[in-house]
């Protein structure tokens, strides 16, 4: 009888893969894409309820990890009040030689960490290496994961916080003072986390018609910045001083532009795996304003999901069901 395994969100943090494992799991990915050697479709997706609702469906096949799969994934914005995650969902991984699932694991903490190493992994090529002080915008999830991933290839020693809601924003910077030890500052209006930082994460709900407050101008020059909001933080006046833009897919990108999205901004001129593989070159100066708006990919998912069930299984975690 053939059994899947199922791994809760427990199991799949008692997996215990590191934030640099997680990255080196995505750089290896996006080297195969920028050698066409991956399968993935743009993401469908369904929008019950209406308003910013969503729930995609995220397949991907990367031959070389043997990773095949779709994640099912949903971003409720209005969850939050009702004490709720924005971001659930569920990730089903197959057999490549005989299609059979082999897992069905929680999406949450895999997609919090997977999103925050593709930045990551876009700073080490858009960003300066030296860059010390991150903004953040939305003190949630990806807050939290983003500080995480940047510490891993930069020498962040101070980080200014900012979110809509205060209380969001002294839980953050308590809890990430005392996690991370650097200098943490929560501050009163969004400009006090873009200018004067080297790398700028904005993390809110994705909004399909939003009313962005990143103005032209407070972008300093050489700076690097990655919204994971789409450009729901950023007027269009700001994207235009971008020297060089990126994405993480360019058919993704093409795709959301006909669903309404990214109508007032740039057609970007790399996606990360040209930049991994060195087939577009990434920072050439000290002075460029560089933005990777990331998507957010199925490969990122496969790529961790794989390691996470082959950890899983050396360390007995889960359930087996029967098919």
């Amino acid at each position: 009888m053939n059994r899947l395994l199922y791994l809760s969100n427990a199991d799949v943090i008692a997996a215990g893969l590191t934030m640099a494992e997680i990255l080196g799991a995505v750089e290896a990915a996006f080297r195969e894409k920028g050698e066409g050697r991956i399968e993935m479709p743009p993401k469908p997706g369904i929008h019950p309820g209406g308003g910013d609702n969503f729930i995609h469906a995220m397949p991907a096949y990367i031959p070389a990890m043997k990773a095949a799969g779709l994640k099912w994934v949903s971003g409720y914005p209005d969850n939050q009040a009702r004490g709720l995650p924005y971001i659930s969902g569920l990730l089903v991984l197959n057999d490549p030689e005989t299609g059979l699932p082999l897992a069905v694991m929680d999406c949450t903490w895999i997609t919090a960490m997977r999103t925050a190493a593709a930045s990551a992994l876009s700073g080490r090529y858009l960003a300066r290496p030296n860059s010390s002080i991150l903004g953040i915008i939305g003190c949630g999830v990806q807050g939290r994961t983003h500080l995480e991933a940047l510490r891993v290839l930069f020498p962040i020693a101070r980080v200014y916080a900012y979110d809509v809601r205060p209380e969001a924003q002294a839980a953050y910077v308590k809890e990430m003072q005392a996690r991370h030890d650097i200098v943490i500052t929560g501050v009163d209006e969004p400009r006090k986390a873009v200018t004067g930082c080297d790398i700028v994460v904005t993390a809110g709900p994705i909004l399909k018609h939003p009313t962005p407050a990143i103005a032209a101008g407070w972008l300093d020059e050489g700076a690097f910045a990655s919204p994971v909001d789409f450009d729901s933080y950023w007027q269009p006046g700001a994207l235009a001083q971008v020297d060089k833009y990126a994405t993480d897919d360019h058919g993704q990108y093409a795709y959301y532009r006909t669903t309404g999205y990214f109508q007032q901004a740039p057609t970007p001129y790399a996606d990360l795996g040209d930049l991994a593989t060195g087939k577009q070159a990434g920072r050439e100066n000290d002075h460029e304003r560089t933005m990777a708006m990331n998507l957010g990919l199925a490969l990122e998912d496969m790529a961790t999901a794989v390691e996470v069930y082959r950890r899983a299984q050396e360390m007995g975690l889960g359930v087996r069901l029967p098919l």
